[in-house]
């Protein structure tokens, strides 16, 4: 069987599309691993050539993020909803180690997904508050902007202490991404953000410092499903420490189960349990191809040649498509968009899958159609799609 495949143009929201060369290694990889006759997932995750593979993609991720000394890197099991429950759990630990109390997780809701962090939260009988939730911004009651920062600041303040502020930095389903955090976080040193990059981490310059802990799961950016990084501050990891079982129970917090205790995952280097060494191998190929891209400003510079390709060319027909996400929060990783004819939804996917455009349909919880453009994708693929939105829009108008 030939390794070679002509280059997909996949949109879907993830699992996503890889580098061709990526997965063409990775083949390899899974039958025999640096030629030592076994594959990469066979061998034991605390041999010394797991060992490497772990150190090696955090290595590769510190450079390409420029991540300071003062930060922990590790990998869990999983996928964002595991991060929902384990994140909650750990800030909670931490702020009680730290502070001998509890204080609440603030939650800024912007889609479906840091919906339902909160409500995982709530439901782990974490103490947990909505800071706000943009659907009470908008007048049709629908996800599809971010409000200013000077509308939702007087119930931040209502809480003198929180044990975490979390926010989805790009939502998938919604098409809604941060350009910038929030000034009353950013600022504020006695505030842990909390932040899940799943689906544009790697995609944008960031500065690392700014957060507490930043989570992303693997299948939309940067690699299988299955799998789960995690940055997190040392002094986090201190903190969670020092907070006892006894500790938990007074101030009637969950333990966190010990598979997803951070300070136990990066005491044995990711591999206190059996991590799924392929999947990280996978993310590792991932890192590497985007270093020798040249890094994350080189793909960013791409990033928003694609977005803007894809947006100029919606943007050319408003009596044809429809785009609920406000201007100044497109997301440059998930472009969402209804047609004003819904009679036309069908024909729109049929000819899009003739014309090898797939993964469009949007999510089932919303409809209409999705093009996740995430780094994989390349300008040349955009540009097809672009082009594909231009002329059915042309051939289909009244």
């Amino acid at each position: 069987m030939s390794l070679e495949r002509e280059e997909p143009t996949h949109f879907g929201a993830g699992p996503a599309q890889l580098p061709t060369v990526v997965l063409q290694q990775a083949a390899k990889d899974l039958i025999n691993y640096n030629n030592i006759g076994l594959g990469i997932g066979e061998i034991s995750h605390r041999s010394k050539d797991a060992i490497k593979v772990i150190d090696d993609a955090k290595a590769h991720l510190k450079t390409l993020m420029n991540i300071p000394d003062d930060y922990e890197t590790f990998f869990i099991q999983g996928g964002g909803t595991t991060g929902f429950s384990s994140l909650a759990t750990n800030m909670a630990a931490a702020y009680i180690g730290k502070h001998g109390r509890m204080a609440p997780g603030g939650y800024l809701v912007t889609g479906s997904w840091s919906q339902k962090a909160y409500e995982e939260a709530n439901r782990l009988h974490v103490p947990s508050k909505v800071i706000f939730n943009s659907k009470d911004y908008d007048s049709n009651k629908k996800f599809g902007s971010i409000p200013k920062e000077s509308q939702w600041i007087e119930e931040f303040n209502k809480n003198k202490e929180y044990s975490y502020v979390y926010f989805c930095e790009n939502e998938t389903v919604h098409g809604v991404e941060w350009q910038e955090l929030p000034e009353c976080l950013a600022s504020n040193p006695n505030v842990e953000i909390v932040a899940d990059l799943s689906s544009d981490i790697l995609s944008r310059e960031i500065d690392v410092s700014k957060y507490g802990i930043i989570m992303a799961g693997a299948q939309k950016n940067i690699g299988l499903a299955g799998l789960t990084l995690y940055i997190i501050k040392k002094s986090i990891l201190k903190d969670i420490e020092k907070c006892t079982s006894n500790d938990l129970l007074e101030n009637n917090i969950p333990a966190t189960p010990i598979a997803f205790h951070y300070p136990t995952v990066v005491k044995n280097n990711s591999a206190y349990n059996t991590i799924p060494i392929f999947t990280l191998h996978v993310m590792d190929l991932v890192f590497k191809h985007l270093l020798k891209k040249g890094g994350v400003k080189v793909q960013e510079q791409e990033n928003n040649e694609k977005a803007q390709l894809l947006y100029t060319a919606l943007d050319k027909h408003p009596d044809f498509y429809n785009l609920p996400v406000q201007k100044d929060c497109r997301s440059k990783m998930n472009v969402v968009f209804t047609l004003k004819n819904n009679d036309l939804d069908e024909k729109f996917l049929k000819e899009a899958t003739i014309a090898k455009l797939t993964g469009l349909k949007g999510h089932r919880s919303v409809g209409g159609f999705r093009a996740s453009i995430y780094n994989a994708l390349s300008v040349e693929s955009v540009k097809k799609l672009a082009d594909f939105i231009d002329d059915f829009a042309k051939e289909n108008s009244n």
